[in-house]
């Protein structure tokens, strides 16, 4: 049943990420070089085409195959790179409905700019860019018959939009005659948690959940509360919100969740997609910004490059940044060595031929294997970086010729040491046959969520963090053990 909408919860304040708000710090501190580099244009040109197509998808305005979307995502939404067969509708009808996404998108910076507060009438104004080229919609009759209705553009609702789910339950949305003054107080309240300085992440999520419980445009709503969410983080200094085909489950399981009350699980979602994009701006190295073209120009950078190393205190954020990995390798050693006494003692009365190996690599003092550390690395869409510093936990359990390996790394994030770390884990079997020979099977991740720090993190926050990311891992990892057995 309908209810009017609801102020933040209770909890709203223990909702905020203490690891994107170091993260989003740490961007503070380097976004105005990164900000002018042509680079940067370019990944937020890409950023930009990738919400404008995954929103339409999402919506399933449309369908574009994965291979096509990157290629448009690389290179434009130009209507000659899609083939046929490629979407299920002409390549021009999809080519214009991108770019009424994207355009929107480029408009949310410019209404950013010019520090307009957010209203009901600017709401209609992104219903009506966004859907500029969407003619019909569906509707309920006042007989609860399903009817084809014109869409009106930025105008609020005048049929009720109430979804039937798939058990036969209708879910009911914001009635018409209360549309308007319901979106009122979603903005008036809005206005009050910038004020009041309710964290970005939890406010995004706050705006998209009330405003599709509202549902207030015959169609259309969930791109607009995308675009809504979006304009906060802008708002922020922080980069759009990024919803692909691949969080849609996630997406409207979390909704479903906020509409019980509980919406932390949409804040999560928020927060993971926030960080892939944080960790992404900051893997811009100077390499990639800049086109130096001559021996001189190389030679100049470099020296104020090491200038602005000594100066700004960089190498004392690598060494802070780098000893809280030495911290949290500390944790994870400990907490193998447990998981290792455990498993012997498991083991000991069942199996004659075992055995249960804990290592630990410094890159200070040992080579790292950079093969496995690698592999997870691009398993998880990221580039590890061994070049400045990195720790490697490797657990291994042996029965008879099969030995399961755990591997756990803590490296640094990107092409150049901004201060950002990450931890990843993953897995591989290795069975050995006649002659010592072997065979290893598929290294994969043992968690898709990365786990990431920075300098600036709180150390008794950071490894609150940390240690159920570390549980989660073993866990995963012991359960991949024994499918194997």
């Amino acid at each position: 049943m309908w209810e009017p909408i609801k102020d933040l919860p209770e909890n709203w304040r223990d909702l905020a990420s203490d690891a994107l708000a170091s993260l989003a710090r740490v961007w503070d501190e380097q976004a105005e070089e990164l900000r002018g580099s042509q680079a940067y244009q370019n990944f937020m040109d890409r950023m930009r085409r990738r919400i404008a197509i995954e929103t339409g998808i999402i919506e399933r305005l449309y369908y574009i195959d994965r291979g096509i979307t990157e290629t448009l995502i690389e290179h434009g939404i130009l209507e000659a790179l899609i083939p046929h067969g490629a979407t299920d509708r002409p390549a021009a009808e999809v080519v214009v409905l991108v770019r009424d996404h994207e355009d929107v998108l480029e408009g949310l910076f410019k209404f950013v700019s010019g520090q307009r507060p957010l209203s009901t009438s600017y709401i209609k104004e992104l219903h009506q860019a966004l859907t500029r080229h969407q003619e019909i919609t569906t509707a309920l009759d006042p007989f609860d018959n399903l009817v084809t209705v014109k869409l009106l553009r930025g105008e609020w609702k005048k049929w009720p939009n109430n979804p039937t789910r798939p058990d036969g339950m209708i879910y009911q949305y914001c009635p018409p005659e209360q549309t308007a003054p319901q979106m009122e107080q979603l903005v008036r309240w809005h206005l009050e948690h910038e004020a009041a300085g309710v964290s970005p992440e939890v406010e995004a999520a706050w705006l998209h959940h009330r405003f599709t419980q509202i549902h207030p445009f015959q169609d259309g709503n969930g791109r607009v509360a995308r675009m809504l969410a979006s304009l906060v983080f802008i708002k922020a200094g922080w980069f759009p919100l990024v919803v692909t085909r691949d969080d849609r489950v996630e997406y409207i399981e979390a909704l479903e969740a906020a509409d019980t009350g509980d919406l932390e699980m949409l804040v999560r979602l928020f927060v993971r997609a926030q960080k892939k994009e944080f960790v992404k701006a900051l893997s811009l190295s100077r390499e990639v910004l800049e086109d130096y073209r001559s021996v001189q120009e190389i030679l100049s950078a470099a020296v104020e490059k090491l200038q602005k190393y000594r100066e700004t205190g960089t190498g004392e954020a690598h060494a802070r940044v780098e000893a809280f990995a030495r911290v949290l390798s500390d944790i994870a050693f400990r907490r193998f060595g447990e998981v290792k006494s455990e498993v012997e003692r498991s083991l000991q009365n069942v199996v004659a031929d075992f055995k249960v190996s804990l290592t630990k690599r410094d890159s200070q003092s040992e080579p790292m294997p950079q093969y496995f550390i690698t592999k997870i690395g691009q398993l998880l869409n990221y580039s590890p970086n061994l070049n400045f510093y990195a720790i490697l936990l490797a657990f291994t359990i042996t029965i008879g010729k099969i030995h399961t390996t755990f591997l756990v790394s803590f490296h640094v994030f990107g092409p150049e040491h901004r201060g950002v770390m990450a931890c990843s884990a993953g897995i591989y079997r290795r069975a050995y046959t006649v002659g010592d020979n072997f065979t290893d099977q598929d290294l994969q991740p043992l968690s898709q969520n990365l786990f990431q720090f920075s300098y600036l993190d709180d150390p008794a926050k950071l490894q609150d963090r940390f240690h159920p990311w570390l549980e989660e891992i073993i866990i995963a990892g012991l359960d991949y053990w024994r499918k194997g057995l």
